[in-house]
């Protein structure tokens, strides 16, 4: 375990950008999901933005349809951040991309995001607690006046901020909802052996077996999924790119 004294948040990052994006097809049917465009840069570019400014170092993109549009934009370097591609043959779903992609890693944690989710939260608090609380995952979570699109994440009021479960979508009207932003230990990958979906296949099933912490943040969060998500991003999310986030 790593001096939190001595040592830099963790400088890796996983993107998972595989999806087929099926309910955003009408409205941007030419690009995958994380490359639709936001003003002048794919949402991809914001997100990795993000993360340059809070030094992350290396990004490994975990792509599969329609692949070579990510590869032609990043290539190999984008705003100082060496790019890799963890390239699925067939469809992995989330927990498999993540697998995959854990084979690439250097270090002993590393952060993961949705690609097509932003959400404003400091990586260093994620740190702390992953830390603090010697937890395998972490996870931030948004406080949602209506939680019925997301589910909710039932987190411990003891100051331990223990993820205790989670409930489906449709159940919850006010709550936290899983953000899209992990922090997690690079030996997950043994765990993740014939999961499919992080969240149904190994989330929610392991949340008893080991160390699971929330992080809450109430910063901005947008998911692009719908259509209504992807326009409010073009009006909001240049804007919100550009400030620093501390």
């Amino acid at each position: 375990m790593k001096n939190k004294s001595l040592s830099p948040i963790p400088s890796e990052a996983i993107i998972l950008a595989g999806g087929l994006g099926k309910r955003l097809r009408k409205t941007v049917p030419d690009f995958p999901k994380p490359m639709a465009p936001i003003g002048d840069r794919p949402f991809l570019a914001h997100l990795l933005a993000t993360l340059a400014k809070q030094g992350i170092l290396r990004v490994i993109l975990s792509v599969g349809y329609k692949n070579q549009y990510f590869i032609d934009y990043f290539t190999d370097n984008y705003m100082g951040m060496e790019i890799i591609y963890a390239i699925e043959s067939e469809p992995l779903g989330t927990a498999g991309g993540i697998r995959l992609s854990l084979e690439m890693v250097k270090g002993e944690s590393v952060f993961i995001l949705n690609g097509d989710t932003f959400f404003n939260v400091p990586l260093v608090q994620l740190d702390k607690t992953f830390i603090a609380n010697n937890a395998r995952v972490v996870m931030a979570v948004k406080p949602m006046k209506n939680c019925s699109r997301y589910g909710a994440v039932h987190v411990s009021k003891d100051g331990n901020n223990r993820i205790l479960g989670f409930k489906e979508k449709g159940q919850v009207d006010a709550g936290l909802i899983n953000g899209g932003v992990f922090l997690v230990s690079a030996d997950l990958r043994y765990d993740l052996k014939n999961c499919f979906s992080f969240e149904t296949d190994f989330l929610q099933q392991q949340v008893t077996q080991m160390t699971m912490s929330a992080v809450e943040n109430d910063g901005y969060f947008i998911d692009i999924g719908i259509p209504e998500d992807y326009a409010a991003a073009q009006k909001f999310l240049v804007k919100q790119t550009h400030k620093v986030i501390a």
